[in-house]
């Protein structure tokens, strides 16, 4: 007998690749489409990437998912999306420029100016972020001071949400947890925010209209189910950015559980029903509306990992796969503090707490016995520290405590990072069963969107699961990286930061 039960797709266009998985409504994968995405880097601190490959990617990442399951039992489809990376579009939804990516400092010069235009501290209640590189009204208004032909021939800023929504059904649609992400959203009225958009010469009719995650917001136009293989007239549900829904594909939708990404960028996020801000993160719109998550963020993260495998310890005709197993196997051997080296992973700067664009790594301790091991294990320890650090901050905010971390994203695959972490912030580690937590979000919502589950909460409760076992804290090693972060990581940056500020500003 044929089955007939539904299914729907989540689709997490993120910065290396579009990925689009089909999930039936009990969060099983049945289907999966791949399809990578190049950068684009035209001066040392810039990111861009084709808009058009957005589209092209996902056209053929969903082509491919789809080619493999029954046409008429899809029911929604809902896209999670890498934050704060937008494209600017004429009249005739054509890109003026390459799409602008989260990762690009090209606004860093702008920022002191801008902080002072808007006030910090209202900057920071009314988006729920304190003003940064990443975010992508820095970015516009970079682009009124160096490109005003293209600034002045946007018809439209769209986040990569929305560019695909508009492909897709015709519709200028986001979801309340893509704006959010940008410096443009107001958080706690759910609308865009109409005095920095002014101060910065954005017209509301530039950006798309805003929808609750969940929401369907169109349909699939003929022209766009015959590019992607999909029935035409398929629900397109509103989604949210990759790090929230990487949180609702891990079911955090109640105190307790703090998801950790540990890609690119470091990313944890705890549940909050209620609007808090603080310095230590930045406050997400959920995915369960009417929700938030504090988010806490390293941009040094994993990114710290491959620069270690790719500047220091490659040699010619290596492949990364064995160098990494090789260095988890070596580091696993060097004690807790590796020998009195300690590392600050500030190769991206730093958000919270101390929001310095300006901000550069740190290593110190470093004696003869040191050798590249110790390195490794210095690095995983450091982002570990700064876990910590992140999710004491948090915790004062909320005043609820983070229980355990749900683990996911390529760094959950180490056993020996799980198990640092757990040692260092004294919280046990779990990791996520979905290998694809975005993408599993967005199908939540999909579910959610197509009548499956009552709300995204539910849907979330029924479709995520947890991998059995645990990396709980040793007792020993608690008590000692304890001391080492006390009294040596805490108080290690604040000290060097105005040389570290001073060293940036002569380069």
């Amino acid at each position: 007998m044929k089955d007939l039960s539904p299914l729907v797709i989540g689709l997490d266009s993120s910065t290396s690749a579009c990925k689009a998985i089909v999930w039936d409504c009990r969060g099983n994968e049945v289907a999966r489409g791949y399809n990578s995405l190049s950068l684009i880097t035209p001066q040392p601190t810039w990111h861009e990437q084709s808009a058009e490959s957005w589209w092209t990617s996902m056209v053929a990442a969903i082509r491919r998912a789809v080619s493999q399951v029954e046409s008429k039992r899809l029911k929604a489809l809902c896209i999670a999306h890498q934050r704060e990376t937008f494209v600017p579009v004429d009249e005739r939804d054509q890109p003026l420029a390459n799409g602008i990516l989260w990762m690009d400092e090209r606004a860093r010069e702008l920022l002191p100016d801008l902080e002072r235009s808007f006030g910090q501290e209202k900057f920071h209640r009314q988006t729920g972020k304190r003003l940064s590189v990443n975010l992508t009204i820095a970015k516009i208004a970079w682009l009124r001071e160096h490109r005003p032909e293209v600034f002045a021939r946007t018809g439209k800023y769209l986040d990569v949400h929305a560019f695909l929504v508009r492909r897709l059904t015709g519709s200028y649609a986001t979801g309340w947890g893509c704006a959010d992400p940008t410096g443009l959203f107001d958080i706690q009225n759910n609308c865009w925010a109409q005095t920095f958009l002014n101060q910065v010469g954005i017209r509301l009719d530039q950006l798309p209209e805003l929808y609750p995650p969940g929401t369907i917001i169109g349909t699939v136009l003929p022209s766009a189910a015959e590019a992607c293989g999909l029935p035409a007239g398929l629900p397109v549900a509103a989604g949210i950015g990759d790090g929230q829904s990487s949180g609702l594909g891990v079911n955090i939708t109640s105190p307790g559980d703090a998801y950790l990404s540990l890609g690119t960028s470091v990313i944890s996020g705890t549940y909050s029903d209620r609007y808090v801000f603080n310095s230590a993160s930045r406050t997400m719109t959920g995915g369960v509306p009417g929700t938030y998550l504090l988010e806490t963020v390293q941009l040094g993260g994993a990114y710290t990992i491959a620069w270690f495998m790719e500047k220091i310890a490659a040699q010619p005709g290596q492949e990364a796969a064995g160098l990494q197993e090789f260095y988890e196997q070596a580091a696993s051997a060097v004690p807790p503090g590796s020998d009195g080296l300690v590392l600050v992973p500030y190769w991206n700067s730093v958000l919270g707490p101390y929001w310095d664009a300006a901000a550069s790594g740190i290593i110190v301790g470093w004696r003869g016995v040191h050798q590249l091991p110790h390195l490794y294990r210095a690095i995983l320890e450091g982002v570990a520290f700064e876990q910590r650090l992140g999710t004491m901050g948090v915790e004062k905010a909320t005043d609820q405590a983070v229980d355990r971390y749900i683990a996911m994203g390529g760094g959950a695959q180490s056993n020996l990072w799980l198990q640092i972490i757990a040692d260092i912030t004294d919280k046990p580690v779990l990791r996520a069963a979905a290998a694809e937590a975005a993408a599993l979000g967005a199908g939540i919502l999909a579910a959610t969107a197509a009548g499956c589950y009552t709300d995204a909460r539910q849907a979330a409760r029924e479709m995520t699961r947890i991998l059995p076992g645990s990396f709980e804290p040793d007792p020993a090693r608690r008590d000692f990286y304890n001391r080492l972060f006390e009294e040596v990581y805490l108080p290690l940056f604040p000290a060097l930061q105005p040389y570290l500020d001073r060293l940036a500003s002569m380069q």
